[in-house]
């Protein structure tokens, strides 16, 4: 089972699906490349729309010379100057890693695997003539399945490849005892993105698309049209059964309300007629004990949709998601009806990404730390990690500094808020200690059978934890990706390598830029300790109310303030975000910038660029804004406004800074303009 990061994964600063491809303005290639003032300031100025009021609309006034000439790329529904460059870039140093390991990896063992590794998901050719072969031994066991329990057993079979069905199952760390790994239990089985893709009637035209889609590869598969078609049917169903016992994702935000501890009795009693020792014996793991039901009612409605439905279509279903699941190892028919029903219906994408693109993805997925290796080796500046670490303990510092202006909180609530700033691990650029993945057997000759037995390394090494002590020591993200992350169960904050990149960061940017970009990162991922989900757990990750009754209800009422400004903005016509999943990424977003201001004006900087005509404190939130400039298909916004916990970027911008009286004041807002509004909300 994989690690569930319950409430890490909705605590990054931006979601997976932002690698991007090439497009342009790229800057500087890497931390390690020097960068003239000039040369910066001339990035900047070009990225700027000048004609534009920043008082009226900062988001356009700081990218708009960026929006009027990029390109959405035709494999991306989205592009984005910070993230997306970035990625692209490390994509280009990952791939000339990954080439010369394949051609002559040397004595490296390491360089070996990943290149063997890349070379196997590369040759296409040797998929294409394996065809459907190594899919046979799974519909075997899928055509034998003649009961509930075989039911399970295979579902549990299908979870160690990465093709979870019924429900969806992780590891991850005891929400009261964070010193140990529990297995966490919660909704799922679904094809679709989102419970409301099946219940909303505005939404009928893609349910009716998925249909189809589930039709095609059951075809693939060789299946006959008309019971292709009959399958699909019964396959929507099931899963609109399942979609109408989940819970609205808004609603799973609190981690209280998602931690139901039982153990194996209970977990029978909750839903006794599903045979779970047949299940658990599936993923190899037959002594759990310990297991978090995360939504209880979903699994007694599980109880009465698995039972009321024919077998035939269990294994239609089964089949379904097996060939969905592992769709990216299988030859291009399959590959190319995913994309087109996944990439150009749900997120308005033009073309798949190339296949070296995805290539590299999978490398990152299955050896990530041994790749990550090679990438810190080749493209990480050394002091840079020691620039960032000094940032981040200004940012901390400012945080410290900021709960005493804060006049809703008590003195022992902000004692106790102390001890958990002081107890954040922080980690940077990459880990003190690299996985070896030893014991992982990669096949150069089968793409199928090297991903799947990647898939299976990864989930043996997740179900073995069970019951185990949690290693503090670990990485949530490899060092090349762009992002970051606060994990609440062992209070830790971590930006690897891939972050740590321009627009973001880089040694040669004047300390306004940099604040403006990394900082506000720091500050962002401070802040998830103290939003809406991580205040509710201590200094030392465990769930614990540390607050005061009156103190919480202040932060509510605060909270709410951001909730209704947020529900306000619309991303689409008649699509607005919604203010309660976006809440923790707002209040996050709201907290990072003015922390990062405040750590920032501490310093007493007054550096700018030359030819440019802006002031160090401009130049900081311009900084800013230009992280998060970016261009997305009007069907990906719309998407990511039903899933996506981050709210859309130019609100990310305009939302946070209109909060900021710094802002205004350095632009000279007047009052009663967008951007510096009558009233304000402010929780951090």
């Amino acid at each position: 089972m994989k690690r569930t990061l319950l409430l890490a994964a909705a605590a990054v600063l931006a979601a997976g699906f932002l690698l991007a491809c090439q497009g342009p303005g790229s800057g500087a290639k890497d931390t390690g490349d020097h960068m003239e003032p000039a040369q910066i300031a001339t990035s900047v100025r070009e990225t700027l729309d000048p004609s534009v009021d920043p008082c009226q609309d900062f988001y356009r006034y700081a990218c708009g010379g960026w929006l009027a000439t990029a390109e959405l790329p035709p494999d991306r529904p989205r592009w984005g100057r910070g993230f997306s460059e970035i990625a692209e870039r490390n994509l280009a140093i990952e791939r000339e890693i990954l080439e010369a390991a394949a051609a002559d990896p040397g004595d490296d063992p390491g360089l070996r695997k990943i290149g063997d590794f890349w070379a196997a998901c590369m040759d296409e050719e040797a998929i294409e003539k394996a065809g459907l072969a190594p899919l046979a031994p799974w519909f075997e066991k899928i055509d034998a399945v003649d009961c509930p329990e075989a039911l399970f057993r295979v579902a549990g079979e299908m979870f160690q490849v990465g093709a979870s069905v019924l429900f969806d199952a992780g590891v991850d760390a005891d929400f009261e005892n964070p010193d140990l790994y529990i297995a966490h239990f919660f909704q799922g089985g679904l094809g679709l993105p989102d419970r409301d893709y099946y219940l909303d009637p505005n939404r009928k035209q893609i349910l009716e698309a998925y249909r189809a889609y589930i039709a095609r590869m059951l075809t693939l598969t060789g299946e006959d049209g008309p019971l292709a078609k009959k399958h699909a049917d019964e396959i929507v169903a099931l899963e609109t059964r399942l979609a109408k016992a989940s819970k609205p994702r808004r609603e799973l935000r609190d981690p209280r309300k998602i931690y139901h501890k039982i153990d194996r009795e209970g977990l029978a009693r909750l839903a006794p007629k599903l045979p779970w020792d047949a299940f658990f014996a599936g993923v190899g793991r037959e002594d759990v004990k310990d297991i978090n039901v995360a939504t209880p009612d979903f699994f007694e409605a599980l109880q009465d949709t698995v039972l009321g439905t024919d077998l035939d279509t269990m294994r239609a279903y089964l089949r379904f998601h097996l060939v969905q699941g592992l769709s990216g190892l299988l030859p291009r028919d399959f590959v190319e009806a995913s994309f087109e029903f996944y990439g150009k219906t749900l997120s308005g994408q033009e073309e798949i990404r190339p296949r070296w693109k995805r290539c590299v993805a999978a490398v990152d997925d299955g050896l990530g730390e041994l790749l990550g290796k090679a990438f810190v080796e080749r493209a990480f500046a050394g002091e840079s990690r020691d620039i960032a670490r000094e940032m981040i303990g200004n940012v901390e510092a400012a945080f410290e500094k900021n709960l005493e202006e804060l006049d809703w909180m008590d003195e022992p609530t902000k004692e106790r808020a102390r001890e958990k700033l002081h107890a954040i691990v922080n980690k940077v650029g990459y880990p003190d200690r690299w996985r070896t993945y030893d014991g992982l057997e990669v096949d150069r000759g089968s793409w199928f059978a090297t991903g799947t037995a990647a898939r299976r390394f990864e989930f043996a090494r997740q179900v073995r934890r069970i019951g185990q002590p949690v290693d503090r020591s670990e990485w949530h993200m490899t060092p090349p990706t762009v992002n970051a992350y606060y994990n609440p169960s062992a209070n830790e904050m971590v930006f690897p390598a891939g972050i740590l990149q321009p627009p973001f960061f880089h040694r040669d940017f004047p300390a306004a830029m940099n604040y403006g970009g990394m900082g506000m990162v720091m500050g962002h991922e401070l802040t998830h300790g103290f939003d809406d989900q991580g205040r509710k757990f201590d200094a030392h990750g465990r769930m614990a109310d540390w607050w005061t009754p009156e103190v919480a209800k202040a932060f509510e009422e605060r909270a709410a303030c951001i909730e209704r400004q947020y529900a306000g903005y619309e991303v689409q016509p008649g699509v607005h975000l919604d203010g309660k999943l976006t809440l923790g990424e707002n209040l996050a977003d709201n907290g990072g910038i003015r922390l990062s201001w405040k750590a920032w004006s501490g310093l007493g900087d007054e550096t700018t660029l030359p030819g440019l005509d802006l002031t160090p404190q401009q130049l900081f939130f311009v900084a800013y804004a230009q992280t998060w400039c970016t261009l997305a298909t009007p069907e990906y916004e719309k998407l990511a406004a039903t899933v996506d916990p981050h709210s859309t970027p130019r609100f990310r911008v305009n939302g946070p800074l209109a909060n900021l009286p710094a802002f205004a004041e350095a632009f000279g807002c007047a009052e009663g303009t967008p951007m510096n509004p009558k009233e304000r909300c402010r929780v951090w």
